[in-house]
């Protein structure tokens, strides 16, 4: 009895840890370390008083982290071709590397390197995202098809909230006692993270689970605790200096809200080994069709891309949106150039308000540890926006047939009103736009992920979503180079003010006030390219977009089928 007892327990916990639920809550995890992208103003400071550098050469330095975070094509190439643990272990030993590097040159631990190459380090740091990235992305929306705009929204929360998480870590393994460390941090732990976790990122796809939507939404909940939680703890650190045992106290618990998933997980899957224990039971009639599986939707398969002399000829001779296109198809199309321009413009100048807000604290007079709260908050509202823009507009396309680049196109108008507060501060305006442009540009980037999906199909979408973000750095160079970083020190060589240890500063309103007004103008127009292509995609989000995907499938889940039991105890086919 006891070795049947420990088989059987041993067999349900292999079975949750290759479910597919378990594998929602590991791409959830792993995208947590992808946060470190939006933690930049936390650590350029480190950056900028160590080498002295300019604003100019600062924001130089957070179009490298833009560039290596949206630089995702080799990898979505690779996906097309290669199984997902390769991109993981890639990723891995590229994150450690590049961060590992970064850290020993801040500290002196290296001989100090010219801007040029740590423009390369910063880039090739960041950049390591983009592998795990794509391979939970893309694994993610092929198990769950029919509710991608869901589980992008909770995965690209998880970035969002990421900087947050590792900001509390940082706090409770190292204290304030070196800013450098959190670099450290971020070379080791999310690469930890993927090398643990990474087997249970691979396709599943199962019978639809009745109550897929429900676990979903209790997810959804625990995220939003999670949150919570979080924004009271750096407010609550805000006010009070903590000890190192607080900080130790404030992330465990954060660990535990982490686990909860866990248990969701096994609940889900302990229906399941009943329902399998069932079908072996006398009262339980099953009805099975011993023939073989129903081929897969087109776009849920993974197939290597084939390249013939007439690639080429099919460029204009496009499918139907939401149909599998080309590469080639998607790139020319009228919809990818909007796309492309609201993203250049409206996502470059989301990016370049968020990389400068630390800069902006400064300027404005804002004590240094209220600048972290700054950055903490703009990660965890960032998270509200992704999450929330994920569930919203999956519910206003689906229930009420309103397409989603509508959604999109008021992210960038709610993100527009928080580059405003910074242009025209007044009192904790700098508070309030750290909370309205976190949550306006975390509710655009699951959304242009989705909207990639829908309208060109998951064929080639690891190459295509990749795609899609190629102008976001190219927007955040211009506006954060060009425009915030030159405007800076021209103001800043104005005043003729030289502070030792941070180089040329500017303080005052006018410090960020015309760039940021140039922000929000660049932002207001990628709002406008929005709703011209929510005009063009009227009719097609009439139309049921997931129709290829509302069909059950046989797909086997390990060695096990998924067959729902009806209300006779009967298992049908």
């Amino acid at each position: 009895m006891g070795n049947k007892g420990g088989s059987e327990a041993w067999g349900f916990i292999k079975q949750v840890v290759a479910g597919r639920w378990f594998s929602v809550f590991a791409g959830l995890i792993m995208m947590i370390g992808n946060g470190t992208t939006y933690v930049f103003p936390t650590y350029s400071k480190v950056i900028k008083t160590q080498f002295d550098y300019s604003q100019t050469q600062i924001n130089t330095l957070g179009f490298a982290k833009d560039l290596g975070s949206n630089i995702g094509i080799i990898a979505g190439l690779l996906a097309e071709v290669t199984p997902t643990w390769v991109l993981f272990i890639i990723g891995a030993f590229q994150n450690f590397i590049g961060f590992f590097l970064i850290w020993l040159s801040i500290t002196a631990r290296i001989a100090k390197p010219k801007f040029w190459q740590m423009f390369i380090l910063v880039c090739f740091g960041t950049n390591s995202s983009n592998w795990a990235n794509t391979a939970i992305m893309v694994t993610s929306v092929r198990n769950f098809p029919d509710r991608r705009g869901i589980i992008l929204g909770l995965l690209k929360g998880y970035v969002g909230i990421g900087g947050a998480i590792m900001s509390q870590f940082y706090l409770a393994i190292y204290g304030h006692n070196d800013p450098s460390n959190l670099v450290l941090l971020f070379a080791w732990l999310p690469s930890l993270l993927i090398l643990i976790l990474f087997p249970s990122i691979r396709p599943i796809r199962i019978r639809k689970h009745p109550n897929e939507l429900k676990v979903f939404y209790q997810l959804l909940y625990v995220s939003i605790l999670l949150a919570i939680f979080i924004l009271f703890l750096t407010i609550a650190q805000k006010q009070v200096v903590f000890s190192q045992a607080g900080y130790v106290g404030g992330a465990s618990f954060v660990v535990s809200l982490l686990c909860v998933p866990i248990l969701i997980a096994c609940r889900e899957e302990l229906l399941l080994y009943k329902l399998n224990k069932q079908t072996a039971g006398p009262s339980v009639t099953v009805s099975m069709v011993h023939q073989n599986p129903p081929t897969l939707p087109a776009s849920a398969d993974s197939e290597i891309p084939e390249i013939s002399p007439s690639c080429c000829e099919n460029i204009w001779n496009k499918p139907e949106r939401g149909e599998d296109f080309t590469i080639l198809q998607a790139v020319f199309s009228k919809d990818m150039a909007l796309i492309c321009l609201a993203t250049f413009s409206g996502c470059g100048s989301s990016l370049a308000a968020i990389d400068n807000l630390g800069q902006v604290g400064e300027s404005l007079g804002y004590p240094q540890r209220a600048i972290g709260i700054l950055v903490s908050w703009v990660s965890i509202f960032n998270f509200f926006g992704r999450v929330f823009s994920g569930f919203i507009s999956e519910t206003l396309m689906t229930k009420y047939k309103l397409p989603r680049p509508l959604t999109f196109s008021f992210a960038f108008l709610i993100t527009c009103v928080g580059q405003l507060f910074i242009a025209y501060p007044f009192p904790g305006s700098v508070y309030l736009a750290a909370i309205i442009i976190g949550f306006g540009f975390g509710a655009q980037n699951p959304m242009l992920f989705a909207v990639i999906s829908e309208m060109f199909g998951l064929r080639r979408y690891s190459t295509l979503f990749n795609c899609g973000q190629l102008a976001v750095p190219l927007g955040s160079y211009i506006l954060n180079v060009d425009v915030v970083g030159k405007l800076y020190d021209m103001e800043a060589l104005r005043e003729g003010k030289k502070i030792a240890g941070k180089g040329l500063t500017c303080t005052g309103a006018h410090c960020f006030g015309g760039s940021f007004t140039i922000l929000a103008a660049a932002t207001l127009f990628g709002a406008v390219v929005m709703l011209v292509l929510a005009y063009r995609t009227r009719e097609f989000y009439k139309r049921d977009v997931y129709k290829n995907f509302n069909e059950e499938i046989w797909i086997p889940q390990t060695q096990m089928e998924f067959y729902r039991l009806d209300s006779k105890k009967s298992i049908e086919d």
